[in-house]
């Protein structure tokens, strides 16, 4: 197979900034609507339409069937994990003191990444882990200990469990605002939902941004020694991504 003709189809499809648009909307892992995606798009419902058959016919999206409606979603972390990728490789500058946002803010601190958790939240949590001995590098992933394998039991996941899915088990996933990786793989995704389940977090009604609660900040302090409102209050100046995709 001859990669530069791949590449370029996947880039041309990407690059036009309704569909980068449409994939950045995706990124949090739910699923959303035509009419929803037109929205975050920018565009009519019909382009919307056309945009969504072609991301779809290169299986950068999947369409799910409710009754009348049609759901639509990233087709999987493989995906989600290049676009992050994507994130890395483009020019950057400091957005405007009247541009910054709450919002975006949030989003820089913590956030989801498909199905696992991102930001100052998951590059913290993961660099926490590793402190404990939890986990460990190992090429492209991160190795699970015997202390690890432990900690992950303790919250209710099974390590040999998760090992066996179809999936990556704990993909070092580079984190595009942070420039270090945070936990993905199936484990980073049962870590999130641990979190969701227990509510240490809550995620937005919109979008992929993630809010610590109070029980939050006390579990991963008493679990991780990782205090989280003061990695949040370190954070430089948000960066801007100049691209189509929102992250």
């Amino acid at each position: 197979m001859i990669a530069e003709p791949s590449t370029a189809i996947a880039a041309a499809l990407i690059g036009v900034p309704a569909r980068a648009n449409i994939l950045g909307a995706l990124m949090d892992g739910r699923a959303l609507t035509a009419s929803e995606l037109a929205y975050h798009a920018g565009v009519s419902p019909q382009t919307t339409s056309s945009h969504l058959a072609k991301l779809a016919g290169a299986k950068l999206v999947v369409v799910e069937k409710q009754g009348r409606h049609r759901y639509y979603r990233l087709a999987g972390a493989a995906v989600a994990e290049a676009l992050e990728l994507l994130a890395l490789i483009v020019p950057q500058r400091p957005v405007p003191p009247r541009r910054r946002s709450r919002e975006v803010e949030e989003t820089r601190a913590a956030r989801f990444c498909y199905d696992h958790l991102a930001g100052a939240l998951g590059t913290g949590l993961t660099e926490a882990m590793q402190a404990k001995g939890y986990l460990a590098p190992a090429e492209r992933d991160f190795a699970v200990t015997a202390a690890g394998e432990a900690f992950f039991r303790a919250l209710g996941l099974e390590p040999d469990s998760l090992q066996r899915r179809r999936r990556a088990f704990a993909r070092q996933c580079l984190d595009w605002s942070e420039r270090r990786p945070h936990l993905a793989g199936s484990l980073g995704a049962g870590f999130a939902r641990v979190a969701l389940d227990r509510r240490w977090i809550r995620r937005a009604k919109e979008g992929r941004r993630v809010f610590v609660t109070p029980t939050g900040q006390t579990a991963f302090r008493d679990l991780l020694d990782f205090d989280f409102a003061r990695r949040a209050a370190s954070l430089q100046p948000v960066q801007k991504i100049e691209s189509g995709v929102q992250t």
